[in-house]
């Protein structure tokens, strides 16, 4: 078996001292050590590293290492209990509030102790809210902390085009462009990253990947749940920032991108800038008619009822923020050109699932054959979660006399039968940054160009005073949405988890 491609040769991480801020909240909890665990058990971790969580509260480190080891048991892919007491005695705790500049004397300090004896890398995890990126990263060079290290940040990067420029202002105020990894966790997922491999790797779709043979491209990421406890964080965001101008924007440009000039991060990364760059300028009348936003209200999940986003707690009662939108997009560059791109995401949504779909024209030389008049079309199917795999619907003859053409449908699944053995997105990335592999991180002009995208959706939506359309939870989202597609002869695609047929959902 042939390495077709890789992002980068196998590097082996650098001995590092990985410091995370936000050390006792759930981001760290339920992703980020059990990443780390899985990768210790697959000997990816450097030979020396040290892991020192950063919280507000004070705890011993005993009882540090027993959260640790509590939220591995929890949530982690596979365990073994108990946790190895080697891999419990990598992490340290500190107590620090981020915006006094002493607590971060003490912790260089407590830093310098750590690497007495040698020069680890240092890696400053940002899993904390936004809100204190900055004074954090200004309290990290105020105290002689920012040379040589690296910092990780979370999304979201600003709330719209001014308040990421102004971040970036203070990120590089104090780290270099190369030093800055933002992550997009939908980066590290496997079958993502397969969108390339698939159509590069495979003689039968590159020629195909283009205007000439695809009629559109559906891009989906579709959660059942709502939005939990976040919602004083959900009524700032809403899905447009919280989903679309990350995630679905990443999902397009990896779809749609050249081939990229080398295997370096840059060599990616312009690719995908290329193809944000590219996207056909929104305005006012293409938003009104092109992007539908939705709420869901009160309805029905697998059978129990649920309430509506309003009811949620931390919700105004009569908050106009958008749980759901669906968008027409177009690249304006010669392989794409109108050819339509249709996003969707959405919360309270009958399932949950993440799929490009790549319909393909049809084949209009045998169009005279009348038992050629009503076929099912080509599609290409990419499931990213919570199925990992590909499927493909072609046409074949039904068995028998008569010339009865039905479609047919072959499926990979890729973590189907041992759910446990595929990474998470988390183990991925962490081990990138370990390594200095910057490929599955955003860079900035890529940032900057989403928001440009997005900013005019959201300047026009602010300045709307109707009230916006709701949709009942358990259903696709506003019928506004499936007119979208309909209007233009399309549906769109769902593949359940239950078969392996793909369905459009009228």
């Amino acid at each position: 078996m042939k390495t077709l491609f890789s992002f980068q040769e196998k590097v082996l991480p650098q001995p590092s001292i990985l410091v995370i801020f936000g050390g006792t909240g759930d981001l760290a909890c339920r992703k980020l050590y059990p990443a780390l665990y899985n990768l210790h058990r697959l000997g990816q971790l450097p030979s020396e590293i040290a892991v020192v969580g950063i919280g507000r509260r004070e705890e011993s480190q005993e009882e540090f290492r027993h959260l640790v080891e509590k939220c591995v048991l929890n949530h982690s892919r596979k365990t073994a209990e108990p946790l190895e007491i080697e891999f419990l005695k990598l992490f340290s705790y500190q107590s620090l509030d981020l915006t006094e500049q002493p607590s971060f004397e003490k912790l260089r300090l407590y830093l310098d102790q750590l690497d007495r004896d040698s020069q680890r890398q240092r890696i400053f995890y940002m899993a904390v809210p936004p809100e204190v990126f900055s004074p954090t990263v200004k309290n990290l060079h105020g105290a002689g902390m920012s040379n040589n290290s690296r910092v990780v940040l979370e999304k979201p990067f600003g709330w719209d085009v001014l308040s990421a420029q102004a971040l970036q202002a203070d990120l590089t105020s104090v780290f270099a462009e190369e030093a800055i990894f933002r992550i997009d966790h939908y980066l590290g997922k496997e079958m993502l990253q397969n969108i390339m491999m698939i159509r590069l790797a495979n003689s039968v779709f590159e020629p195909l990947w283009n205007g000439k043979y695809v009629d559109h491209i559906q891009i989906q990421v579709n959660e059942s749940v709502g939005i939990g406890h976040r919602g004083r964080y959900y009524e700032r965001a809403g899905a447009l920032r919280d989903m679309v101008q990350n995630h679905l924007m990443q999902l397009l440009a990896f779809t749609a991108m050249e081939p990229p000039l080398g295997l370096g991060a840059d060599a990616l990364r312009d690719e995908k800038v290329r193809v944000i760059k590219a996207l056909r300028p929104l305005t006012a009348e293409t938003i009104l008619t092109q992007v539908i936003r939705g709420q869901y209200g009160p309805g029905t999940i697998d059978g129990s009822a649920v309430k509506g986003y309003r009811q949620e707690e931390w919700v105004n009662p009569t908050s106009n923020m958008e749980t759901f939108v669906a968008m027409k997009a177009y690249i304006d560059n010669d392989r794409w050109r109108d050819v339509p791109f249709y996003l969707r995401t959405g919360k309270r949504l009958p399932q949950r699932f993440a799929q490009v779909v790549v319909q393909f024209k049809p084949n209009e030389t045998i169009s005279g054959f009348p038992a050629f008049q009503e076929l099912e079309p080509n599609v290409l199917i990419i499931k990213i979660q919570p199925e990992e795999g590909v499927a493909f619907q072609f046409n074949v003859k039904e068995a028998g006399a008569d010339l009865t053409i039905n479609p047919a449908t072959m499926f990979f699944c890729q973590n189907c039968d041992y759910p446990e053995n595929s990474p998470e997105a988390y183990e991925r990335l962490l081990h990138d940054v370990l390594v200095g592999d910057a490929a599955l991180f955003t860079r900035w002009d890529e940032v900057e160009a989403t928001w440009e995208y997005v900013q005019p959706i959201l300047d026009l939506w602010k300045k709307e005073r109707k009230e916006i359309p709701s949709y009942a939870a358990g259903t696709w989202g506003p019928v506004e949405s499936q007119k979208l597609l309909r209007r233009e002869g399309k549906v769109w695609w769902i593949c359940r988890e239950d078969s392996l047929r793909c369905f459009d959902d009228h």
